[in-house]
């Protein structure tokens, strides 16, 4: 079960539904799309290493509504599937890597008034973070066979996560931004052990 967060829901979406209702016309299928916002989120990796922060936040929020653009025009035409949504989750990780690696490259060549060694730690903390906190979601529904309710399941969630790269990116704060990412996926993480064990433990 998927859990959308607000960026999904009111941002993205009044792009991806358009989107996916022009696609429907054409032989493009849903695990195609998918791919597609994985190329979007390699061409952030290159924009970043390359320097041009600005057009890689742009790139990473592309790469964001793509990957709603699959779940609707499998709606669209009806080619939902159990390999789909698998599919789609493998390749938002590798999305997720490719964005954060970019991220903190760029963060090292260009914020020279912060630590190396501060960006790296940051740049791990955010990567691992976004990592569990797909896997504390995956986990739940596979160990207890319901996602976590309300806030607990939506908040860090994916769509929130690239839009604070995003912003980061265009204002050209990379090193808090992975900061923020870090500090606020692991710490979902462990609260959600601990909810998890208060809800469901009993």
């Amino acid at each position: 079960m998927v859990v959308e967060g607000f960026v999904s829901v009111h941002i993205n979406r009044r792009f991806s539904r358009p989107l996916a209702k022009i696609f429907a016309r054409t032989p493009i299928t849903p695990n195609q799309m998918s791919f597609v916002s994985l190329i979007a989120a390699i061409g952030a990796l290159a924009l970043f290493m390359t320097g041009h922060n600005v057009l890689a936040g742009i790139a990473v929020q592309s790469s964001s509504v793509l990957d709603g653009v699959d779940g609707d025009l499998a709606r669209i035409k009806k080619m939902m599937s159990s390999f789909g949504g698998f599919f789609d989750a493998i390749l938002d990780r590798y999305s997720d890597f490719s964005i954060l690696v970019g991220l903190t490259f760029w963060a090292l060549q260009f914020e020279a008034r912060f630590n190396n060694m501060v960006v790296v730690v940051a740049g791990l903390a955010a990567i691992v973070g976004s990592f569990m906190i797909s896997y504390s979601r995956a986990k739940a529904e596979n160990s207890f066979g319901k996602p976590f309710p309300g806030l607990m399941g939506s908040i860090a969630s994916r769509d929130m996560r690239l839009f604070i790269v995003m912003i980061g990116s265009i204002v050209g704060h990379g090193a808090l931004t992975l900061v923020l990412l870090g500090a606020m996926t692991n710490l979902v993480v462990v609260w959600r052990v601990f909810a998890a064990g208060k809800v469901w433990n009993n």
